[in-house]
């Protein structure tokens, strides 16, 4: 297989430790190599000296480019037979065979290894033979290579050949992974893993490591998958061997089944140019493929279709069947998806299904079903439709998490087909909770989010049933069930991890740095470079560690949301296709409303906060005041009158709670005529609203501080303070930790700080304090979260939409840390003061009004106020249940 170890035998201790040391420290055995075939060949010791060839041989597969390797194997060849020994050359052709196989020259290392058998002894052969197992497993025919290892693996025991036993093992780990025999494959790997400890291995010890993540990787078990692969990579990116190749492939793999796409493709991309720059033809097609795959979760079909069909050329050059079967299937996937011609039929879906269960792709053969029952239900075809679905169902009880959510949803869509919509809803249902548990699995806030991808359109395929059904509660249970699942999840990390604490500090403190030295105009690129790669550490860090919180808890009902309105209106925004609905619950009415198409709704919300910007500007165009106010009018006027004019007769003039989707999540919903001056919350969903209105309230301290930079910051942390009565925390007195502690069990956190939206990495969102920024890594060390948290500053309220409406960014985190209200601005307007709205906001706070009413009102005072400061408050939204400061909650 693409990860294996390449150990031999020799007939002296000297060779014997040649060939050792090829496999730990090949660079090191080079030097040392190199020098002792001259010595051999001078003394006319040719056995050694084809040995000393043969390790050099080794070396080169892993170091350097495939042609130096296959001249020093060829150069051990001609020595061995200067030796007269036709069983040493023998074993230098089974190597110089892996070289052909790393080139894709399939048959040429076949013909290597049967010209080498005749002249090897018994346990010569079992090598030979291993070495054939490893050509079956690149070319995906993993019955012919258990065979080959079957033979192998008795002979190199009883001659104790603990060198290539390990490397036969390893090997044969990886095709128990392929067909699932997981707890074959980890035995095999924990004894080769073992052997390589006693025999001081450690480039194979890094290849046992890399295959044993990859088989966490295929049962679904992704934390432990990381720290495999991530042990592994270190170990090969020291030594510069070619199995950073691979590891590159297998990390994309896991990346992209964790739904982290973006970083999946440039893994994958990564992955093809290694292969392309160490002339590695064998794994070349295997990465295009990769690639492949990740452009089609990317809409990016063109180049699926393009990528996989040079994959699928590739491999068939190769003579590797299997892997070509694979390839076809992703092209016809992304031609289906993409609408690219030709038109795919229904036949050429059916075929290319049973060539991929003959080659044994048994997640893939799923997908293909699936998609091929699809093709036959839009032609009409009802009973050959529900047969492909129906076949495709049958893994749902095994496999990794993943596999059995597809066939989960294949079944329903079968039972679907047979006008069983009950048990369909029940299979959704079970696709779901499949999902629940294994995102329980993962312990960082980034994979939980993202894992999403995976159950958004089986999702989708209950809620679009209970729309047909046209009862509301249905709809709004199945909205709740696709959406915002991970805020449910608190994040398992433990507060008192001594590890990611420094780790903070650190960054915290390069932060500082670069800061200085860019006010001072003097040279960053150093420290950038090192701040990006602590992040990827912190990143990588937590993402390896295993999940510990329980699934996320159960939808709300109609009726729960109902008892827990006490006189507000509940509306649930719910996109699907291009269509919006909504469902409001008022009293114990609940009520489906369509709203109408959702593109155009999309661009009007668009332009609000366009014009919002252009309004804030201190120094502005000529005319653009009055173009951006116009626009802005105009674009609020005729969202409210697609949002919530269709609604008024049933919501009446209640406070609201609102629950949007999609690009609705960023809308200061304080601009349209609607909302001006009434009280409205927003939530991610219903279910997160219900929890947060139903925590206790607690007597906590209050909180006010600030951080450096922004204009005015001081003053409204002073001034906030002295509203309530509490001391402000400002200036040196403003750190992380000290602000952390502050916000342990806060009733009221107000934090006048720059925030900042990280793009790439949501969870390095920080606030700026006194010593460096505040991150979401460092929020969930919190043992207990603030109740109330105002974040007064551009970008502090701002998050990133995953799919399922999974957002990442401060104001979520404190959502999913237990905080019940969050006031934010959901706007980046940068250096703009929002003391004179946060004092007013405060004032009424402190008399008693809920938080989403003082907001209110604050805003209206704000509106006739100047352009800049009334852009500023129109971009604050108040998130969560709300409740007044002083009372019981």
């Amino acid at each position: 297989m693409r990860k294996t170890s390449m150990v031999d035998t020799s007939p002296s201790d000297a060779g014997a430790e040649l060939l050792r040391l090829a496999e730990a420290d090949p660079a090191r055995l080079t030097i040392i190599a190199g020098e002792a075939v001259e010595r051999a060949r001078a003394r006319g010791d040719f056995v050694l000296a084809s040995v000393a060839a043969r390790a050099l041989g080794v070396a080169g597969v892993h170091l350097d480019d495939l042609d130096v390797a296959e001249r020093r194997l060829r150069a051990a060849i001609k020595l061995a037979v200067r030796a007269g020994s036709a069983e040493l050359a023998a074993e230098a052709r089974v190597r110089l065979a892996f070289v052909w196989c790393l080139r894709g020259r399939i048959p040429y290392a076949m013909r290597e290894i049967d010209r080498a058998l005749p002249a090897l002894s018994r346990v010569g052969r079992a090598r030979a033979e291993a070495q054939r197992g490893v050509i079956y497993n690149h070319l995906k025919r993993p019955e012919e290579a258990l065979g080959r290892y079957r033979v192998a693996v008795p002979v190199l025991r009883r001659a104790g050949d603990r060198l290539w036993l390990q490397r036969v093992l390893s090997n044969r780990g990886v095709v128990h992974g392929y067909r699932q025999e997981f707890a074959a494959a980890e035995a095999d790997l924990r004894e080769a893993e073992a052997l390589c400890q006693e025999l001081d291995l450690d480039l194979s010890a890094a290849i046992v490591q890399l295959n044993i993540g990859w088989v966490n990787a295929m049962r679904g078990e992704v934390p432990a998958a990381l720290r495999h692969l991530d042990s592994a990579e270190r170990r090969f990116r020291a030594l510069d061997t070619h199995q950073v190749c691979w590891i590159l492939v297998d990390r994309s793999e896991l990346l992209l089944s964790a739904g982290l796409i973006a970083e999946a493709r440039e893994a994958a991309d990564e992955a093809v140019a290694e292969f392309q720059r160490r002339r590695r033809g064998i794994g070349l097609p295997e990465a295009r493929l990769l690639l492949a795959r990740v452009a089609f979760l990317e809409d990016d079909h063109a180049s699926a279709v393009r990528e996989a069909g040079q994959a699928a050329v590739e491999f068939g050059r190769q003579r590797r069947s299997r892997w070509a079967a694979l390839a076809r299937f992703v092209m016809l996937r992304s031609r289906v998806a993409g609408g690219v011609a030709p038109a795919v039929t229904v036949g050429q879906m059916e075929r290319c299904a049973a060539d991929l269960a003959a080659a044994g792709w048994a997640g893939s053969v799923t997908e293909a079903r699936m998609l091929a029952g699809q093709l036959a239900l839009r032609h009409g075809w009802a009973e050959r439709g529900g047969r492909e679905l129906a076949e495709a169902g049958r893994g749902r009880n095994r496999g990794p998490a993943i596999l059995r959510v597809r066939a989960w949803h294949a079944e329903a869509l079968s039972r679907l087909a047979r006008g069983d919509r009950r048990g369909a809803a029940v299979a959704i249902g079970t696709a779901l909770r499949v999902h629940d548990d294994h995102r329980a699995t993962l312990g960082a806030t980034d994979l939980r989010a993202h894992a999403s991808r995976y159950r958004v359109e089986v999702a989708d395929l209950g809620l679009r049933m209970a729309l047909e059904s046209g009862d509301a509660a249905r709809v709004l249970t199945w909205a709740e069930r696709g959406r915002a699942r991970h805020l449910l999840q608190k994040p398992p990390r433990p507060p008192d991890d001594p590890y990611l604490a420094d780790s903070l500090a650190q960054l915290r403190a390069l932060s500082g740095e670069i800061h200085e030295r860019r006010a001072q105009d003097a040279p960053v690129g150093r420290l950038v470079h090192r701040q990006v790669a602590l992040e990827r550490e912190i990143r990588d860090y937590c993402r390896r560690q295993a999940g510990g919180s329980p699934a996320a808890t159960a939808v709300v009902s109609a009726r729960e949301v109902a008892g827990a309105l006490a006189g507000r209106a509940l509306v649930e925004f719910i996109q699907l296709d291009d269509a919006l609905h909504a469902v409001t619950v008022v009293d114990e009415r609940v009520r489906l409303h369509r709203l109408g198409p959702y593109r155009p709704i999309r661009s009007l919300a668009e332009r609000v906060p366009f014009a919002l910007r252009r309004l804030a500007r201190h120094h502005q165009v000529p005319g653009s005041r009055p173009a951006a106010a116009a626009m802005l009018r105009d674009a609020a006027a005729r969202l409210d009158t697609a949002l919530l004019r269709p609604l008024a007769a049933e919501v009446g003039d209640r406070p609201l709670v609102l629950i949007p989707s999609g690009s609705l999540q960023a809308l200061p919903w304080s601009v349209l005529p609607s909302c001006a001056g009434r009280t409205v919350s927003l939530a991610p969903s219903a279910t997160l609203w219900h929890a947060a209105g139903r925590a206790p309230a607690g007597e906590g301290p209050i909180l006010a501080a600030s951080g450096p930079g922004l204009p005015g910051a001081r003053a409204e942390a002073e001034g906030v303070a002295s509203i309530h009565s509490v001391p402000a925390m400002v200036d040196g007195a403003a750190t992380a930790e000290s602000v952390l502690t502050a916000l342990d069990g806060a009733r009221l956190a107000h934090l006048a700080a720059h925030g900042r939206l990280h793009g790439t990495n949501p969870l390095f969102s920080s606030l700026r304090l006194a010593d460096g920024p505040l991150t979401i890594y460092d929020l969930e060390r919190l043992r207990r979260a603030p109740q109330m948290v105002v974040l007064a500053a551009c970008d502090s309220g701002r998050f990133v939409v995953r799919a399922g409406d999974e957002l990442l960014g401060l104001s979520a985190t404190f959502m999913a840390l237990g905080a019940r209200v969050i006031i934010a601005p959901v706007l980046s307007i940068l250096d703009i003061e929002t003391t004179t709205l946060m004092i007013a906001m405060h004032k009424l706070l402190a008399a008693g009004h809920s938080a989403a009413a003082a907001l209110a009102q604050a805003q209206a005072q704000i509106a006739g106020e100047d352009f800049e400061s009334s852009a500023a408050a129109a971009g604050f939204v108040c998130m969560g249940a709300d409740f007044a400061l002083t009372a019981a909650g």
